[in-house]
């Protein structure tokens, strides 16, 4: 999604400017905010959406939305979409609050189908909205304000209710009695008019639509424990005067707003981190002019090819160059690095990463949509929408449970009207309130989305919530070897010399002629060289390279007046030599005397490589190689790495068949790639991770994409995967054991109405913090 453009603003109907601060202390006017009809503009609609390649004419847009509570808030807004015509696909996650929309722009606006949604009684934001922080940290201190407003007027509630429960028969006169009820009254309005709006407003929107959520019985629930009480405290002497419940009604309506503050509060630090990636960029930029001076102006503006400087502290706009300056760059949010990483003339940066130490020039490759933070942005919002199978079962029987509901505080009102009215009504607001679904439709997407997060960090990118159920299944892994277990570079694995010389001075001399070559292997021996003791220096001259041989040389000791010799550096046929190992990779070094050295080569398998596959191994999964390479340098590499069962020579339908022959087996298979010629198989595996740096950009068919560089990313979001489903289990099974305790509980008259609203709050408080867990769990932290 190219998010190079600035970010949207609030759409709402248009109201007065207003000024706010801005950089520096500096004030600016804020523009008045837009109509839904300015998103029509088609110019507008990348700063929210996407094409989509494969059917011309769709767009993919991602929007927040506000005024939803629950699972079956997100089935009405799905219902109220798909009824547009021309919206083709929806999705709407209750954990996320997010939508993913696909529509087609020949038979609809985004004004069009964005209206549905504010005609369903809800509000749909674009995904990068500039004010969706400032709407939500606003919602955030209101909902304090409501909950702090239940607070101190249920205090003083229990205070002149506390007389009425301690008192012996004549303790108490009529006339005090009724005083402490009309006091109590008095201090329920701002609870009921103040603390209670969002849920009285929820529920009419509700019986406006025909429709049912969970705020609807809560509301009832209010709604006639408030009549109750005020009809005993305005008759006394009436069926209702026995008792009032101001203190029963403020403490439940305080415990569900604490609770709903609590979860907001859990719930935003899953968006916060989205939202932190996604508003990364800035708004302007320096770019340099024709006339040779810098101008700011919007990144929308960029183009590939421009030259923009970036100052420190702020945000690189597009992948690009380096063309002066040396700086460090953090680019934890998109590979997971957490050190800050050194940036010079000639090196990459991506857009996203942040300058961190001094200003630098940089030449615009990429801007949009082909940048790796637009694709790892849309991957994630992806993955935000996304349902789960549990999740999707838990949404689907929402509605139908709080119908359920509604009929059960029906019959149990009914049964105990006969004897006791007032207890009657009661009864049936403890079942309203105890019934309330909640934790049921919150156990799966806050484990899942807590465990995506704590994955995000880590540098891997889930693009299907689906993917950790089918994860944590899985019982083999197949790995790909080159790209993936190593790394795309050679390293120096053995050194022969001539009697005589040393390995230190036999790499020092092919060293100093390899510096003048590109070629991977010159790269690998000058590493080599500069990482092992007592080099020596080397004065060369008159270097020539003869493409796909080597390179000759006339070289003697820098500083001294020794002798001048020639050197070549290359293979066996150009060096002169017969080589004693020609399944080797091999580089040859001579001199006039003949033969000096041979070095031989072996790819650079990554540090990580044997932990992961041991890690993998005690978890009890079987792992696999098979690579398109020489079954030879297949089985050196699984040797090192501690595989057992390794293949090589094998072609992409190689590997697709033996991937098919191990889920007819009855196995689960995970494949790990590279992301370059692996497609068929990670599309045709159970779960995929797709690994490498080029991979958000490359890879479209992985569940898992491993943007870092660590290869225990993949072992530990196996085992997250496990613990995820282990958490939704224990939160469904909780859900259900609260229910299965507490109905009957409340049906029989024995669960009063401030109880029941202490239990549904702390249900649904349990199962969000059990969630949060997942991203706190110490085996999964990164080590220093």
């Amino acid at each position: 999604m190219p998010l190079s453009t600035p970010r949207l603003p609030a759409f709402d109907e248009p109201g007065p400017a207003k000024s706010t601060a801005g950089r520096g202390g500096a004030l600016h006017e804020q523009p008045a905010l837009p109509t839904l009809a300015l998103l029509d503009d088609e110019q507008e609609w990348t700063a929210f959406s996407r094409p989509i390649a494969q059917q011309a004419g769709c767009w993919e847009s991602n929007v927040l939305i506000e005024g939803m509570h629950c699972a079956a808030c997100a089935l009405t807004i799905e219902d109220a979409l798909r009824r547009v015509p021309g919206v083709r696909d929806v999705e709407v996650s209750s954990g996320s609050h997010r939508a993913k929309v696909v529509w087609a722009s020949q038979a609809v606006t985004p004004s069009g189908w964005m209206q549905a949604v504010h005609e369903a009684g809800y509000r749909a934001l674009p995904a990068n909205d500039a004010f969706a922080r400032e709407r939500r940290l606003a919602e955030s201190r209101k909902a304090l304000w409501r909950m702090m407003v239940a607070g101190l007027c249920m205090m003083q509630v229990m205070m002149y209710a506390y007389p009425a429960y301690v008192a012996q028969p004549g303790d108490l006169s009529a006339e005090l009695e009724q005083l402490l009820r009309w006091a109590s009254w008095v201090l329920t309005l701002p609870v009921i008019f103040f603390s209670c709006g969002p849920f009285f407003s929820s529920a009419w929107r509700d019986v406006l639509h025909r429709r049912v959520s969970m705020d609807l019985p809560v509301a009832l629930g209010m709604l006639i424990t408030f009549l109750v009480s005020s009809a005993g405290t305005f008759d006394p002497e009436g069926i209702f005067g026995h008792e009032v419940f101001f203190d029963s009604l403020t403490m439940f309506v305080f415990f569900l707003l604490a609770g709903r503050w609590l979860e907001l509060r859990l719930r935003d630090r899953t968006a916060g981190a989205l939202e932190a990636l996604m508003n990364r960029l800035p708004d302007s930029v320096l770019r340099l002019e024709s006339e040779g001076h810098y101008e700011r102006v919007p990144v929308r503006r960029l183009r590939a090819g421009d030259v923009i400087r970036v100052l420190p502290g702020e945000a690189f706009p597009a992948d690009g160059v380096l063309l002066q300056g040396h700086t460090s760059v953090d680019e934890a949010l998109l590979t997971g690095e957490s050190r800050p990483l050194t940036r010079q003339v000639g090196d990459e940066v991506i857009s996203g990463s942040h300058n961190l130490s001094a200003m630098v020039q940089m030449r615009v490759d990429r801007v949009g949509a082909q940048t790796r933070f637009a694709q790892i942005v849309h991957l994630m919002e992806s993955a935000s929408t996304s349902k789960p199978t549990l999740a999707r079962l838990a949404d689907t029987i929402a509605k139908p449970f709080l119908i359920a509901v509604l009929i059960a505080a029906g019959l149990a009102c009914a049964y105990w009207w006969q004897t006791d009215p007032e207890r009657a009504l009661m009864v049936a607001v403890s079942v309203l309130i105890v019934t309330c679904p909640c934790a049921l439709s919150l156990a799966t997407p806050a484990a899942m989305l807590s465990a995506a997060g704590a994955l995000a960090r880590r540098g891997v990118l889930v693009r299907r919530m689906d993917a950790f159920e089918s994860l944590a299944g899985v019982d083999t892994v197949m790995f790909d070897k080159t790209g993936t277990l190593t790394r795309d570079a050679m390293v120096v694995n053995r050194v022969h010399v001539r009697e005589g010389s040393t390995r230190q001075q036999a790499l020092a001399l092919a060293a100093a002629l390899a510096q003048h070559s590109l070629h991977p292997l010159s790269r690998a021996l000058v590493l080599a060289a500069n990482s092992s003791d007592g080099t020596g220096l080397w004065q060369v001259d008159q270097v020539t390279e003869q493409a796909g041989q080597g390179i000759s040389a006339k070289v003697n000791s820098s500083g001294a007046a020794g002798p001048v010799f020639s050197v070549r550096l290359g293979s066996a046929s150009f060096c002169g030599v017969v080589s004693a190992n020609a399944s080797a990779l091999q580089v040859h070094l001579s001199d006039d005397a003949g033969w000096l050295a041979s070095f031989e080569f072996q790819e650079d398998i990554r540090h990580d490589a044997p932990e992961t596959v041991a890690a993998l191994q005690r978890a009890g999964i079987r792992v696999y190689l098979l690579s398109g390479d020489a079954s030879e340098a297949a089985h050196r590499v699984a040797h090192q790495v501690g595989i057992q069962e390794a293949r090589g020579n094998c072609s992409p339908q190689d590997k697709l068949d033996f991937l098919r022959a191990s889920q007819q087996q009855g196995h689960k298979v995970a494949v790990v790639g590279d992301g370059l010629n692996d497609g068929p198989v990670l599309a045709g595996a159970h779960v995929s991770f797709a690994f490498g740096q080029a991979v958000p950009l490359a890879q479209a068919q992985a569940d898992f994409l491993v943007s870092g560089g660590r290869l225990t990313n993949v072992a530990e979001a196996l085992l997250l995967s496990r613990r995820t489903l282990t958490i939704v289990r224990q939160n469904l099974s909780w859900a259900a054991i609260y229910n299965a305790v507490c109905v009957p509980l409340a049906v029989f008259g024995l669960l009063p109405a401030w109880l029941a609203g202490l239990g549904m709050a702390c249900s649904s408080l349990l199962v969000v913090l059990n969630a949060l867990r997942l991203s706190k769990d110490a085996r999964f932290e990164r080590k220093s």
